[in-house]
């Protein structure tokens, strides 16, 4: 419903990750230290609900002394009343139970805490196998595992076909980290798009949330063996409040209407229940609200944290904006951008003053002679179909003595953007492109991003260049970095590419190929395609003999319709060889400007390291493989990616085993970071765990990371055509840990856009089947990661048509045994047995509430989606284990 006279009394959001200025010194920008002096104040008036924050001084001696740890803190999304920081030394993360240990910070918050005493620590039942509380999700982890991180990219326009497939595009960031192509759709995990306004386990009372059934607390625990306690703490102090205090959610009335607060507020609930509940002035909410509030019951709105007072249950917020009905992609969209602080707002005209003004541009006649031309090479891109901010560009000439002369030619981005600008500022703060299902929120004006810098075909661009002269076996024998100009011949998609790759003999028809300039021919092309691919092959073949870790990790692309935006279908993303071509090459430029950028500026080098996986977790997990008779090597990284490789067979349910252990062995692994070379004094923390190399930066997209357009500068500054950065390491680091907060909250937003889509897909084209495999098994429920889709869900036992269900452990192996109703009087109840690996069939099923789904478990015995064949082979299989 649509209510034209609803005209919020409050500024929109503007910068979101900006503080409202009408926030006064008690307000979301002010600092604990200096709320201090206005919490005493309050003592005796009114009991407080949280503790004083401690002082700036008693933090920094706390933290010296090492009373006092510092962490980021992660509120489990599931448990909203469970939290944890990463523990110092890499084990088990330290637990904050409740809202009021949490002492109002959220998620993502840089906070101090205090260890409780010993027998106030959470007491591990080892009969609880839920995992979640320390769950971690896909932005969580190193891009660089995953293989090339595959943004999503936005669409020309909805008219350019009838239905338009929205592809992967390779991230050099992703490989990095591990993580292959692929990241799971975590809906429930990550976060509830939209809730029903009567949401379990918040009361409006107040904060007070019953105990989970696995915490005690006041206990003796002196008997009980170490690992059987998690270290508790509380929160003493809000170091940087990283998260935006922004949330979308609902509106409603006040449960007592007879109440002085009923007068003069409502009650936001947000959709992340991570984030408190709000009061709202009622003077910010429409007209009507009070009157008819039935009418805004489906209806999203923004509101701003602004204050969370010690005696207060609740914060003190401000609405800022009515998005519009819950469920539909737009209001939903930008309700996710605005939470995680993404700034969409329309460039500047103080910005839009930085670009070249006299359009079209050229190129100066100047640069010709500060550059080395290489207008005349075969230079090609390869990308997505759909991507317009194409940054990066391949060259592979032959060379008489039967090497090849490989080129890896950037856009120079760092050109147009002149540092201490306006432009500069607004890139440096975005930090990264924003890619969504439907769209992409650039770090740039569209000017540069998809014309200027973009490398598209038969235009002279600027670019920054990596040239190697490799042998076949791709041995570098000499390397050359340098200002360039070029002139890409072809615009190919990794289809082309692909195309080419699987018809090395047979010539490509040219109308199945995109435009080639007449300086060059499809033979020439497809022949460099094809050099490129077996160098490539040999590249990535020593990579993981070295010792290189990938997890693969399945990935959704979908079909949207041109008139309506919405999900038609969506496939599983599948990464090929011309995906790994592009990945090979990235790597290298990367891996070699990181060299170059630290022998010239060892103190002030911006580099990219991927810590070891948390020490805890990865005990668990390698329990975990014991217990199941998988031999799986952890000792390294290499070690990792072999026994994932060699443990299981070609056949459709090792494959699924495998997917399902990949998605737990990316549990314990850490997020890749951005550094300050001349912060870490010891050389040994700048390996990147995942690829295995001593250094590692990002060089190859600086259309879409600024980390990238700040090593431009380095490696310009190492190669004298700039003055030596006068930056110093702190404030270097600052940029770097910028860039960290930003590229977090971009992979969270691409999520929940993938999530918000799929939720749609199922309530559209639903309910959908699917193969899924079990994860985990708990006493009342069971994970599964649904194979078709790659999602994850948990199924309860209470949702089945069940006449009993029972737990057991198996040896060390859970296992819950389901009895099924028959469905007619004259049938036996069916049994099933659910153990980890189960291969079961699913069905997913749109709820009423909005973007909300549910995986139900298929009787056994109905119609299954596995061939009697491959049914047999399956059983024999399990069998044999």
């Amino acid at each position: 419903m649509n209510h034209p006279d609803y005209r919020p009394n409050l500024r929109t959001l503007g910068t979101p990750r900006g503080v409202s200025s009408v926030v006064g010194s008690q307000g979301i920008g002010a600092s604990p230290g200096d709320k201090k002096a206005k919490n005493k104040s309050m003592r005796g008036k009114k009991k407080s609900v949280f503790e004083t924050y401690m002082s700036k001084e008693e933090v920094s001696e706390g933290l010296k002394k090492g009373t006092l740890i510092q962490g980021v803190l992660r509120i489990n999304p599931k448990k909203f009343h469970e939290a944890f920081i990463p523990s110092p030394d890499g084990d088990r993360d330290i637990f904050i139970d409740g809202v009021v240990a949490r002492n109002r910070a959220l998620n993502g918050d840089l906070v101090v805490v205090k260890l409780l005493p010993e027998e106030q620590w959470k007491i591990i039942k080892p009969e609880i196998n839920d995992k979640e509380t320390e769950a971690v999700y896909d932005s969580d982890l190193p891009e660089e595992l995953c293989g090339h991180h595959i943004p999503q990219q936005s669409l020309k326009s909805y008219n350019d076909s009838p239905d338009v497939i929205i592809e992967a595009q390779f991230d050099d960031s992703d490989s990095e980290d591990g993580h292959g192509n692929t990241q799971n759709v975590l809906v429930d995990g990550v976060k509830k798009l939209s809730v029903c306004v009567h949401e379990k386990g918040k009361e409006d009372a107040g904060v007070l949330v019953k105990k989970d059934e696995d915490t005690f607390m006041s206990q003796d625990t002196r008997a009980l063996p170490e690992k059987s306690l998690q270290r508790s703490a509380k929160v003493v102090y809000i170091s940087e409040k990283k998260h935006s205090r922004a949330a979308t959610g609902f509106l409603k009335l006040l449960a007592d209407k007879n109440s002085e607060l009923f007068r003069k507020y409502a009650l936001f609930s947000p959709s992340d229940h991570r984030v408190p509940r709000v009061y709202v002035p009622l003077k910010d909410c429409p007209q009507d609200f009070v009157t008819r509030p039935k009418d805004y019951a489906n209806t999203l709105f923004i509101c701003r944290i602004v204050d969370w007072k010690e005696d207060s249950n609740f914060a003190l917020g401000q609405l800022a904006k009515s998005l519009g009905q819950a469920g539909e992609i737009e209001p939903e969209t930008e309700g996710i951008l605005t939470e995680y602080g993404v700034d969409f707002s329309d460039f500047s005209s103080e910005v839009l003053e930085c670009l070249p003004q006299g359009l079209p541009w050229t190129i100066p006649p100047e640069e010709f002679s500060k550059r080395k031309d290489l207008r005349q090479y075969c230079v090609f891109t390869i990308d997505p179909s759909t991507a317009r901010d194409l940054d990066d560009a391949l060259s592979c000439k032959p060379l008489a003595d039967g090497n090849f002369e490989v080129g890896v030619h950037i856009a120079d981005v760092s050109y147009f953007i002149p540092e201490g600008s306006d432009l500069d500022r607004v890139a440096a703060e975005r930090a990264t492109s924003v890619y969504l299902v439907q769209k992409v929120v650039p770090m740039l004006p569209r000017l540069l991003c998809e014309e200027l810098c973009s490398l598209n075909p038969m235009t002279d661009k600027l670019t920054f260049s990596v040239i190697w002269t490799l042998t076949p076996k791709g041995k570098i024998l000499d390397e050359w970095f340098g200002r360039t100009i070029i002139r890409s011949c072809t615009k190919l998609s990794y289809e082309h590419a692909q195309s080419m790759i699987e018809s090395p003999t047979e010539r490509i028809p040219e109308k199945e190929l995109p435009p080639i300039s007449p300086e060059h021919s499809s033979k020439e092309v497809h022949q460099a395609i094809l050099n490129l691919h077996e160098i490539a092959k040999q590249l990535r073949q020593q990579r993981f003999v070295d010792g290189a870790l990938r997890l693969d990790q399945l990935k959704l692309a979908f079909t949207l319709d041109h008139e309506t935006g919405l999900p038609q279908g969506c496939h599983i993303y599948e990464y090929r060889d011309s995906n790994k071509l592009v990945e090979e090459f990235m790597l290298l430029a990367n891996m070699a400007v990181a060299h170059k950028i630290y022998r010239a500026f060892p103190e002030r080098a911006l580099l990219r390291r991927h810590p070891p996986p948390q020490t805890k977790m990865l005990d668990d997990l390698i329990e975990f493989c014991n217990q199941m008779g998988l031999p799986m090597d952890f000792s390294s990284a290499g070690a990792l990616n072999k026994s994932l490789t060699k443990t299981f067979g070609n056949d459709k349910y090792s494959l699924a085993r495998k997917e399902v252990l990949t998605n737990m062995c990316s549990r314990p692994m850490q997020m890749a970071v951005y550094f300050c070379s001349g912060l870490l004094q010891d050389r040994a923390q700048f390996q990147h765990y995942a690829l295995n190399v001593p250094l590692y930066t990002h060089f190859t997209s600086p259309i879409r990371r600024f980390a990238d357009v700040l090593v431009h500068r380095l490696l310009a500054a190492a190669l004298g055509y700039r003055e030596r950065p006068d930056v110093e390491p702190d404030a270097l680091q600052k940029q770097a840990d910028h860039c960290n907060d930003r590229r977090m909250a971009s992979k969270r937003v691409q999520e929940l856009s993938t999530g918000l889509f799929f939720a749609i897909l199922v309530k559209e084209c639903g309910p959908l089947e699917s193969e899924a495999m079990v994860m985990g098994v708990l006493n009342q429920a069971f994970d599964v990661l649904v194979l078709r889709y790659g999602v994850q869900k948990r199924i309860y036992c209470n949702a089945l048509a069940l006449r009993s269900h029972h737990f057991q452990k198996v040896g060390k192996k859970p296992e819950l045994t389901l009895v099924w109703e028959p469905e007619d009087s004259e049938q036996e109840p069916a049994q099933q047995v659910i153990t980890i690996f189960s291969l079961v069939e699913v069905v997913l099923r749109a709820e009423t509430t909005a973007l909300k789904y549910s995986a139900i478990l298929k009787r056994p015995g109905t119609h299954g989606l596995l061939g009697p064949e491959e049914e047999e082979d399956h059983n024999e299989e399990s069998a044999d284990e």
